[in-house]
Protein backbone atom coordinates (compact mmCIF):
# COMPACT_ATOMS: atom_id res chain seq x y z
CA UNK A 1 0.00 0.00 0.00
CA UNK A 2 1.47 3.39 -0.98
CA UNK A 3 1.74 6.43 1.31
CA UNK A 4 -1.31 8.18 -0.16
CA UNK A 5 -3.41 5.04 0.31
CA UNK A 6 -2.16 4.68 3.90
CA UNK A 7 -3.16 8.28 4.66
CA UNK A 8 -6.61 7.79 3.11
CA UNK A 9 -7.23 4.56 5.01
CA UNK A 10 -6.16 6.17 8.28
CA UNK A 11 -8.46 9.14 7.65
CA UNK A 12 -11.39 6.90 6.74
CA UNK A 13 -10.84 4.79 9.83
CA UNK A 14 -10.84 7.82 12.11
CA UNK A 15 -14.05 9.20 10.60
CA UNK A 16 -15.90 5.89 10.69
CA UNK A 17 -14.73 5.14 14.23
CA UNK A 18 -16.15 8.49 15.37
CA UNK A 19 -19.38 7.83 13.48
CA UNK A 20 -19.75 4.40 15.06
CA UNK A 21 -19.27 5.96 18.50
CA UNK A 22 -22.05 8.45 17.78
CA UNK A 23 -24.38 5.77 16.39
CA UNK A 24 -23.73 3.41 19.29
CA UNK A 25 -24.37 6.14 21.87
CA UNK A 26 -27.62 7.04 20.13
CA UNK A 27 -28.69 3.38 19.98
CA UNK A 28 -28.02 3.00 23.70
CA UNK A 29 -30.36 5.96 24.27
CA UNK A 30 -33.00 4.49 21.95
CA UNK A 31 -32.47 7.10 19.25
CA UNK A 32 -32.05 6.92 15.48
CA UNK A 33 -29.73 9.66 14.22
CA UNK A 34 -30.49 11.36 10.93
CA UNK A 35 -27.82 11.72 8.28
CA UNK A 36 -27.73 15.45 8.96
CA UNK A 37 -27.31 14.94 12.71
CA UNK A 38 -24.40 12.52 12.36
CA UNK A 39 -22.59 14.56 9.70
CA UNK A 40 -23.01 17.74 11.76
CA UNK A 41 -21.42 16.07 14.78
CA UNK A 42 -18.48 15.08 12.56
CA UNK A 43 -18.24 18.57 10.99
CA UNK A 44 -18.82 17.13 7.51
CA UNK A 45 -21.37 17.75 4.78
CA UNK A 46 -24.15 15.14 4.67
CA UNK A 47 -23.28 14.19 1.08
CA UNK A 48 -19.57 13.69 1.85
CA UNK A 49 -20.26 11.67 4.96
CA UNK A 50 -22.84 9.49 3.21
CA UNK A 51 -20.38 8.64 0.42
CA UNK A 52 -17.58 7.87 2.84
CA UNK A 53 -19.72 5.81 5.20
CA UNK A 54 -21.37 3.83 2.41
CA UNK A 55 -18.00 3.08 0.82
CA UNK A 56 -16.60 1.82 4.15
CA UNK A 57 -19.59 -0.12 5.53
CA UNK A 58 -21.45 -1.00 2.34
CA UNK A 59 -24.83 0.54 3.20
CA UNK A 60 -26.19 3.94 4.21
CA UNK A 61 -25.87 5.21 7.81
CA UNK A 62 -29.66 4.84 8.25
CA UNK A 63 -29.64 1.23 7.06
CA UNK A 64 -26.63 0.44 9.24
CA UNK A 65 -28.43 1.73 12.33
CA UNK A 66 -31.32 -0.60 11.54
CA UNK A 67 -28.87 -3.50 11.70
CA UNK A 68 -28.10 -2.63 15.31
CA UNK A 69 -31.66 -3.06 16.56
CA UNK A 70 -32.94 -5.97 18.63
CA UNK A 71 -35.49 -6.79 15.92
CA UNK A 72 -32.67 -7.36 13.45
CA UNK A 73 -30.80 -9.58 15.91
CA UNK A 74 -33.93 -11.67 16.48
CA UNK A 75 -34.41 -11.99 12.73
CA UNK A 76 -30.84 -13.25 12.41
CA UNK A 77 -31.47 -15.72 15.18
CA UNK A 78 -34.57 -17.12 13.45
CA UNK A 79 -32.55 -17.65 10.25
CA UNK A 80 -29.40 -19.02 11.88
CA UNK A 81 -27.42 -21.72 10.17
CA UNK A 82 -27.77 -25.10 11.93
CA UNK A 83 -24.52 -26.25 13.47
CA UNK A 84 -25.28 -29.97 13.67
CA UNK A 85 -22.91 -30.60 10.77
CA UNK A 86 -20.03 -29.24 12.83
CA UNK A 87 -20.08 -32.33 15.04
CA UNK A 88 -19.17 -34.42 11.99
CA UNK A 89 -15.93 -32.57 11.38
CA UNK A 90 -12.81 -34.57 12.11
CA UNK A 91 -9.76 -33.11 13.82
CA UNK A 92 -9.07 -29.56 14.89
CA UNK A 93 -7.75 -28.16 11.62
CA UNK A 94 -9.60 -26.90 8.62
CA UNK A 95 -10.16 -24.14 6.12
CA UNK A 96 -13.03 -21.69 6.32
CA UNK A 97 -14.09 -19.05 3.83
CA UNK A 98 -15.47 -15.63 4.71
CA UNK A 99 -16.13 -13.88 1.39
CA UNK A 100 -12.59 -13.35 0.05
CA UNK A 101 -10.92 -14.08 3.39
CA UNK A 102 -9.43 -17.53 3.89
CA UNK A 103 -8.99 -18.66 7.48
CA UNK A 104 -6.60 -21.46 8.33
CA UNK A 105 -6.15 -22.67 11.87
CA UNK A 106 -4.46 -25.30 13.94
CA UNK A 107 -4.58 -26.12 17.62
CA UNK A 108 -1.63 -26.15 19.95
CA UNK A 109 -1.22 -29.42 21.85
CA UNK A 110 -3.08 -29.72 25.17
CA UNK A 111 0.27 -30.18 26.88
CA UNK A 112 1.56 -26.81 25.68
CA UNK A 113 -1.59 -25.14 26.98
CA UNK A 114 -1.35 -26.96 30.30
CA UNK A 115 2.22 -25.67 30.69
CA UNK A 116 0.96 -22.09 30.41
CA UNK A 117 2.60 -21.58 27.05
CA UNK A 118 6.05 -22.35 28.40
CA UNK A 119 8.62 -22.08 25.62
CA UNK A 120 6.16 -20.41 23.22
CA UNK A 121 7.33 -17.18 21.58
CA UNK A 122 4.47 -14.72 21.09
CA UNK A 123 4.80 -11.46 19.15
CA UNK A 124 2.37 -8.62 19.70
CA UNK A 125 1.48 -5.24 18.25
CA UNK A 126 -1.07 -2.43 18.08
CA UNK A 127 -3.38 -2.05 15.07
CA UNK A 128 -6.42 -0.10 13.91
CA UNK A 129 -9.75 -1.69 13.01
CA UNK A 130 -13.25 -0.55 12.01
CA UNK A 131 -14.21 -1.06 15.67
CA UNK A 132 -11.39 0.79 17.38
CA UNK A 133 -7.77 -0.03 18.22
CA UNK A 134 -6.78 -3.65 18.80
CA UNK A 135 -3.94 -5.56 20.40
CA UNK A 136 -2.95 -8.59 18.31
CA UNK A 137 -0.70 -11.46 19.35
CA UNK A 138 0.66 -14.35 17.35
CA UNK A 139 3.10 -17.23 17.06
CA UNK A 140 4.93 -18.33 13.93
CA UNK A 141 1.85 -20.44 13.12
CA UNK A 142 -0.72 -17.63 13.29
CA UNK A 143 -2.66 -15.19 15.44
CA UNK A 144 -3.35 -16.47 18.93
CA UNK A 145 -4.90 -13.36 20.46
CA UNK A 146 -6.75 -10.24 19.38
CA UNK A 147 -8.63 -7.88 21.66
CA UNK A 148 -10.35 -4.52 21.27
CA UNK A 149 -8.95 -1.89 23.61
CA UNK A 150 -11.43 1.00 23.41
CA UNK A 151 -13.41 0.06 26.54
CA UNK A 152 -10.93 -1.65 28.86
CA UNK A 153 -7.80 0.24 27.77
CA UNK A 154 -4.63 -0.95 26.10
CA UNK A 155 -2.76 -2.04 29.24
CA UNK A 156 -5.63 -4.11 30.59
CA UNK A 157 -6.35 -5.66 27.16
CA UNK A 158 -2.69 -6.68 26.84
CA UNK A 159 -2.65 -8.10 30.38
CA UNK A 160 -5.93 -9.93 29.76
CA UNK A 161 -4.51 -11.72 26.74
CA UNK A 162 -1.03 -12.30 28.15
CA UNK A 163 -2.23 -13.87 31.42
CA UNK A 164 -3.81 -16.70 29.43
CA UNK A 165 -0.31 -17.98 28.62
CA UNK A 166 1.69 -16.75 31.65
CA UNK A 167 4.90 -18.60 30.83
CA UNK A 168 5.15 -17.59 27.16
CA UNK A 169 7.79 -15.10 25.94
CA UNK A 170 6.20 -11.86 24.69
CA UNK A 171 7.98 -9.53 22.26
CA UNK A 172 6.59 -6.35 20.71
CA UNK A 173 7.05 -7.06 17.00
CA UNK A 174 3.94 -6.14 14.97
CA UNK A 175 5.21 -6.53 11.39
CA UNK A 176 4.99 -10.36 11.13
CA UNK A 177 1.38 -10.10 12.35
CA UNK A 178 0.31 -7.25 10.08
CA UNK A 179 -0.66 -9.30 7.00
CA UNK A 180 -2.97 -11.51 9.09
CA UNK A 181 -4.58 -8.55 10.89
CA UNK A 182 -5.06 -6.59 7.67
CA UNK A 183 -6.58 -9.64 5.98
CA UNK A 184 -8.98 -10.05 8.90
CA UNK A 185 -10.50 -6.60 8.65
CA UNK A 186 -10.25 -6.11 4.88
CA UNK A 187 -11.75 -9.61 4.28
CA UNK A 188 -9.14 -10.24 1.59
CA UNK A 189 -6.20 -12.61 1.72
CA UNK A 190 -5.33 -15.26 4.26
CA UNK A 191 -5.30 -15.14 8.04
CA UNK A 192 -3.71 -17.96 10.03
CA UNK A 193 -4.74 -18.74 13.60
CA UNK A 194 -3.18 -20.72 16.42
CA UNK A 195 -5.79 -21.93 18.91
CA UNK A 196 -4.19 -22.08 22.35
CA UNK A 197 -6.71 -23.42 24.84
CA UNK A 198 -8.07 -26.46 26.64
CA UNK A 199 -9.51 -29.21 24.39
CA UNK A 200 -13.12 -28.32 25.30
CA UNK A 201 -12.52 -24.64 24.58
CA UNK A 202 -11.00 -25.45 21.20
CA UNK A 203 -14.06 -27.53 20.26
CA UNK A 204 -16.26 -24.54 21.03
CA UNK A 205 -14.03 -22.12 19.14
CA UNK A 206 -13.97 -24.40 16.12
CA UNK A 207 -17.78 -24.47 16.18
CA UNK A 208 -17.77 -20.66 16.23
CA UNK A 209 -15.50 -20.66 13.18
CA UNK A 210 -18.20 -22.48 11.23
CA UNK A 211 -20.75 -19.66 11.60
CA UNK A 212 -20.80 -17.56 8.41
CA UNK A 213 -20.58 -13.78 8.53
CA UNK A 214 -24.02 -12.22 8.78
CA UNK A 215 -25.48 -15.18 10.70
CA UNK A 216 -25.74 -16.03 14.39
CA UNK A 217 -26.38 -19.01 16.64
CA UNK A 218 -27.07 -19.77 20.31
CA UNK A 219 -25.01 -21.26 23.11
CA UNK A 220 -27.31 -24.28 23.26
CA UNK A 221 -26.88 -24.92 19.52
CA UNK A 222 -23.12 -24.85 19.94
CA UNK A 223 -23.41 -27.35 22.81
CA UNK A 224 -25.44 -29.63 20.53
CA UNK A 225 -22.94 -29.23 17.71
CA UNK A 226 -19.98 -30.35 19.80
CA UNK A 227 -21.91 -33.37 21.08
CA UNK A 228 -22.46 -32.13 24.63
CA UNK A 229 -26.00 -30.67 24.75
CA UNK A 230 -26.04 -30.30 28.54
CA UNK A 231 -22.90 -28.17 28.60
CA UNK A 232 -24.58 -24.86 27.75
CA UNK A 233 -23.07 -23.02 30.71
CA UNK A 234 -19.60 -24.40 29.97
CA UNK A 235 -20.01 -23.40 26.33
CA UNK A 236 -20.86 -19.86 27.43
CA UNK A 237 -17.71 -19.76 29.54
CA UNK A 238 -15.58 -21.03 26.62
CA UNK A 239 -17.13 -18.47 24.29
CA UNK A 240 -16.26 -15.75 26.77
CA UNK A 241 -12.67 -17.02 26.98
CA UNK A 242 -12.13 -16.86 23.23
CA UNK A 243 -8.81 -14.99 22.84
CA UNK A 244 -9.08 -14.16 19.12
CA UNK A 245 -11.93 -11.69 18.88
CA UNK A 246 -13.64 -11.05 15.55
CA UNK A 247 -11.93 -13.89 13.66
CA UNK A 248 -13.20 -16.55 16.07
CA UNK A 249 -16.66 -14.95 16.03
CA UNK A 250 -17.90 -15.22 19.59
CA UNK A 251 -19.94 -12.09 18.81
CA UNK A 252 -22.24 -14.37 16.73
CA UNK A 253 -23.28 -16.39 19.80
CA UNK A 254 -26.53 -15.07 21.31
CA UNK A 255 -29.12 -15.99 23.89
CA UNK A 256 -32.17 -17.93 22.75
CA UNK A 257 -34.32 -14.89 23.52
CA UNK A 258 -32.45 -12.85 20.90
CA UNK A 259 -30.64 -10.89 23.59
CA UNK A 260 -27.03 -10.12 22.79
CA UNK A 261 -25.68 -11.44 26.08
CA UNK A 262 -22.28 -10.15 27.11
CA UNK A 263 -19.09 -9.53 25.19
CA UNK A 264 -15.63 -9.62 26.70
CA UNK A 265 -14.44 -6.55 24.81
CA UNK A 266 -17.57 -4.43 25.29
CA UNK A 267 -21.20 -4.83 24.30
CA UNK A 268 -21.02 -1.75 22.07
CA UNK A 269 -18.31 -3.45 20.02
CA UNK A 270 -20.43 -6.60 19.70
CA UNK A 271 -23.41 -4.63 18.43
CA UNK A 272 -21.25 -2.71 15.97
CA UNK A 273 -19.66 -5.89 14.58
CA UNK A 274 -23.01 -7.62 14.10
CA UNK A 275 -24.36 -4.55 12.32
CA UNK A 276 -21.24 -4.25 10.16
CA UNK A 277 -21.41 -7.92 9.16
CA UNK A 278 -25.11 -7.71 8.43
CA UNK A 279 -24.53 -4.68 6.24
CA UNK A 280 -21.67 -6.34 4.38
CA UNK A 281 -23.70 -9.51 3.86
CA UNK A 282 -26.49 -7.46 2.26
CA UNK A 283 -24.04 -5.44 0.15
CA UNK A 284 -22.44 -8.62 -1.19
Amino acid sequence: MNDHSDIAESYHYQVIARALDQIDAAQAAGELLTLEAISARLSMSPAHFQRLFSAWVGVSPKRYQQYLTLDFVRELLSQRLPLDEVADRAGLSGTGRLHDLVLRWEAMTPGAFARGGEGVAIRWGRFDSPFGPVIAMGTDQGLCGMGFTAEMGEQEAFADLARRWPDARFTEDPEPLRPWVEAAFSRHGEAKLTLIGAPFQIKVWEALLSIPSGQVTTYSDIAEAIGNPKAVRAVGTAVGRNPISFLIPCHRALRKSGGLGGYHWGLGVKRAILGWEGARAEAD
